[in-house]
């Protein structure tokens, strides 16, 4: 009974195995390559799948996923014999996982190693300076070489990308040196550039404004001028619509005298003996004032006749008062220049009188 039970429980394990070797569940994105007594028979793909127990065994299980690998740093010698260190980063993926099982025998390591002689390859065709800035460049020729090689492997190199490049120590502190010098270059350049446009800016606006300046002044100076030309042609024409005869000018002379002899800078005031001749002419004159006939001011005047004469009168006698005034400030000059004796040659005239000069002309004249 005890060896029956042994030979049953072996039976059962013995199905138990065989059932579990004769299924194969496979999941998504995944194929089995299956070899039947060490030779390759089938490829199992995703899902249910029936093996032929202990003749069929899988071989390798691929994953048909796009797969990231990223190698350690590798140095490099450009062509201007500095070393490099370049990180790269590849992307790749299984499109047939029979010759990738059967071509290679570890494509992963062979990638790897494709990548980094390619890249010494590439890199030590260029120098520093285009080596850091021609990436794009590099990754396109790690592209195709790696696509063109592994294609053999059932492999499709999808895309490849340089991580880093590190250049050595001395050549950082170089080229952040040289970096720093091209920004301080720069910026004195804007800063000139910039002072120059504010000088352009501000001589610019000096000068306009000058000119502005200059014109305003034009502009005032026209005005000024133009006011005074309506205020004399006003004047002229006041003076031409009143129609003043002679006499009126003769009494606004008569009127002018006492102000020509206040004047400071008239120290010395020499009496000629024809002004007693004008005095008794506009004296005469003013005395027939009333009695002229086809001499009448003109109806804008608004003083009478009386009045007018009344006037010059009071006009002359001011101007002969200061005309012996200043006969009197000349004979004091005289006195104390030559010490109180005046001399032989000139001697002395009689003083005027106001009364004299509108009363005796004739007198006056003679005495003169």
């Amino acid at each position: 009974m005890e060896f029956a039970a042994i030979v049953l429980i072996a039976i059962a394990v013995i199905v138990v195995v065989t059932l579990v070797k004769a299924v194969r569940i496979v999941p998504q994105q995944r194929q089995d390559v299956v070899e039947r007594l060490g030779k390759y028979k089938r490829t199992l793909n995703p899902g249910l799948n029936l093996l032929v127990p202990y003749i069929d065994a899988v071989r390798t299980k691929v994953d048909m996923r796009e797969q990231v690998v990223s190698f350690p740093p590798q140095p490099v010698i450009t062509s201007d014999n500095l070393v490099v260190s370049i990180d790269t980063v590849l992307y790749f993926k299984v499109v047939d996982s029979v010759r990738a099982t059967y071509e290679i025998s570890n494509f992963l390591q062979a990638i790897e190693q494709l990548t980094v002689t390619t890249l010494r390859n590439v890199i030590g065709s260029l120098d520093l300076e285009r080596a850091l800035t021609s990436r794009e460049e590099i990754n396109r020729h790690l592209s195709g070489v790696l696509d063109e090689t592994t294609g053999r492997w059932g492999i499709k190199v999808t895309r490849v990308e340089i991580k880093a490049i590190e250049p050595p120590p001395s050549i950082r502190d170089s080229m952040e040196k040289q970096m720093r010098a091209e920004r301080d270059r720069r910026a004195a350049i804007l800063n000139a550039e910039g002072h120059k446009q504010s000088q352009i800016l501000t001589a610019e606006g000096e000068k306009q404004a000058a000119v502005l300046r200059a014109d305003g002044d034009r502009q005032a100076r026209i005005l000024q001028a133009e006011g005074q030309a309506k205020a004399i042609r006003t004047v002229f024409d006041a003076i031409h619509q009143a129609n003043p005869s002679q006499k009126v000018l003769a009494y606004q002379y008569l009127q002018a005298l006492p102000q020509i002899a206040n004047g400071t800078a008239n120290k010395v005031w020499i009496v000629p003996t024809e002004l007693t001749k004008a005095l008794e002419g506009m004296g005469g004159a003013l005395g027939g004032l009333a009695n002229m006939v086809g001499d009448v001011p003109s109806p804008e005047a608004t003083k009478s006749a009386g009045e007018v004469e009344r006037e010059a009168a009071e006009a002359a006698r001011a101007a002969a008062t200061a005309a012996q005034e200043i006969h009197n400030e000349v004979r004091v000059a005289e006195a104390q220049a030559t010490g109180g004796n005046a001399p032989q040659g000139l001697p002395a005239p009689e003083p005027v009188s106001p009364q004299s000069l509108l009363n005796d002309p004739t007198d006056q004249r003679e005495r003169g």
